[in-house]
Parts: structure tokens; C-alpha cells; sequence
């Protein structure tokens, strides 16, 4: 099977062309960097995808400056929602598996239990909005996965909201956290591995929701970093009301993955993927120390 990774230098799409090239007898890998291949030119995409005719895209790309996109929403609209527009149209045009990835920012927020994909998205920003946008731009493809995520955490590059944790827990650090904000993580090693069983399953397309499985604040999150590591953490709790922030974050974002298990794929618990991802980084520390 021929695969054509979008944004393949960034965060999920390194370690999709990490694990697509482990099975080369499975995956004949393109990989497109950001510098490759101009999000922002309709043209520079569209001849990509045809150059190479994968029989799946995986878009990996993502404009995630939140609070940027407040002043600046070009960027985030090129990126989010008009490349997915053009990649949906020429994955249609060659019979291609279209999967791209979106996020929780699409809801307001206000909710008081997991959300599911029948949920209204009410964005509360235009990183949310540009967001929402390439969702629905990505399903005109006939053959799509839209696969939302959640704080991811993992992969080779360590500049996720986890790893600032992991650091300053480490670093013997004041380690500030939202008390209030509850979240479903995403370990990337598990969204990948769901991503190729709904493919390698054949699962009917459309909209999932991608994440680890189980709810928990920032806070918690943290207290749970610090027993695996065996450390005594300094926790400041931290609630959303009192940081200022130009974009407006949803308060209550944890999603609910049923569907996903009704198509035969359980996510792991955000606690056993986290478990997981320490013993990586554990692995990475005792290399650099040798």
C-alpha cells in the first residue's frame, strides 16, 4: 500500500512515517515536510498528491498557533482547513483513503460529560473554527477518516503540554496546572495504531473521536506523572478563569470514544499510555547519559 504522509516532520506525522517504514513490507512510504510541499498553494498540493497517487493520505499537518490565529487567521485557514479542502479533492479524484486529523477545540467547552461525534461543534476560536472548517472540507472525500485528537503527547519531539510536565516535575520545579480543565489525552503511538486498524479493518468512514481512554484535569495528570516517576511534585493548581489568554480554551474538552470501540478498536486508558510513554522517556534519558 502506497502512503503519502502530510507534515510528516511534525510531531504525529514523524513517528506515522516512523511506524509506516517498519513495515516496508506493508507500507511504500512518501513523506512530505511543510518545507517540501506549500500548504498554502493549492497547486504545489494538489500535483503532490497526483505526482505520487498513495492509495492513502494520512494529513498530519496542523497550524496549532492558538492565540496567533486570533490576529493572524490566514495562516491557520490556509493550513486547517483550505489544504484538507484540496487533498479531499484529489484523494476523490484518484480513489485514495483521505484520513486527517482535527481536535477538541471544536466545542465550546460547556459540557459536563465526554463528547461525541453527534455533538454540536461550537468553536470557541478561530484555531477552533479553522479546525471544524477542514472537517468538513476533508469529508467531501468518499473514502475519509476524520479522527479527532486531544493533547497529544509522544512521538520524538518532546513540546507537548505532557513534556513541559515531565520536565519541570523532573527539574524539581514549580509545576503549574489546570485544576480545572479536564481533558482526554492522546498518546500519538496509540492514535497511529487506531488509524491503521480502521484502514487495515476497512471501518465504515467518517468521524471519530481518536483519544486515550478516561477523563482527567491537568492537576491529576500531574499527580499521576510524579507517582510513575517516583517523584514528590511542587503543584501549583491553576484554574482557567485566572490565565489570561488571547483564544478562548474549552473548560470541560474530554471526548468520548465509543464509536472508535463499536468499530473494534479500544483505545488504551490515558494512564497505562502514559506508563508507556515514561518508559520512553526513561529509555531516551539513559541513552543521552551514556
Amino acid at each position: 500500500m502506497k502512503a503519502l504522509v502530510i507534515g510528516a516532520a511534525g510531531q504525529l506525522g514523524a513517528a506515522t512515517v516512523e511506524r509506516l517504514k517498519s513495515a516496508p513490507d506493508t507500507f511504500d512510504v512518501i513523506a512530505l515536510t511543510r518545507a517540501e510541499v506549500d500548504l498554502a498553494d493549492s497547486r504545489a498540493v494538489r500535483d503532490a498528491v497526483l505526482g505520487a497517487k498513495p492509495d492513502v493520505i494520512l494529513n498530519c499537518a496542523a497550524y496549532n498557533n492558538v492565540d496567533g490565529a486570533e490576529d493572524d487567521p490566514r495562516p491557520a485557514l490556509d493550513v486547517n482547513a483550505f489544504a484538507p479542502r484540496v487533498l479531499a479533492e484529489a484523494a476523490d479524484e484518484i480513489g485514495a483513503t483521505f484520513v486527517h486529523y482535527s481536535t477538541d477545540f471544536v466545542f465550546d467547552g460547556k459540557g459536563s460529560q465526554p463528547y461525541t461525534e453527534a455533538d454540536p461543534a461550537r468553536p470557541q476560536s478561530v484555531y477552533g473554527s479553522s479546525k471544524l472548517l477542514g472537517e468538513w472540507f476533508a469529508a467531501q472525500a468518499p473514502k475519509h477518516y476524520v479522527l479527532r485528537v486531544e493533547s497529544l503527547f509522544g512521538g520524538t519531539y518532546v513540546r507537548s503540554s505532557i513534556d513541559k510536565i515531565i520536565s519541570t516535575i523532573l527539574g524539581g520545579e514549580d509545576t503549574r496546572v489546570f485544576v480545572d480543565r479536564i481533558v482526554t489525552p492522546s498518546y500519538v503511538d496509540d492514535v497511529i495504531t487506531a488509524t491503521l486498524g480502521l484502514i487495515d479493518a476497512g471501518a465504515p468512514y467518517g468521524l471519530y473521536h481518536c483519544v486515550n481512554s478516561g477523563e482527567t484535569t491537568w492537576y491529576d495528570l500531574a499527580r499521576e506523572i510524579a507517582r510513575l516517576l517516583d517523584r514528590t511534585p511542587s503543584l501549583v493548581a491553576v484554574k482557567v478563569a485566572d490565565v489570561p489568554m488571547r483564544a478562548k480554551r474549552p473548560q470541560y474538552c474530554a471526548l468520548s470514544n465509543r464509536k472508535l470501540a463499536a468499530a473494534g478498536i479500544a483505545m488504551p486508558a490515558w494512564q497505562d499510555a502514559l506508563r508507556r510513554y515514561l518508559e520512553v522517556v526513561r529509555t531516551r534519558h539513559t541513552a543521552r547519559m551514556a
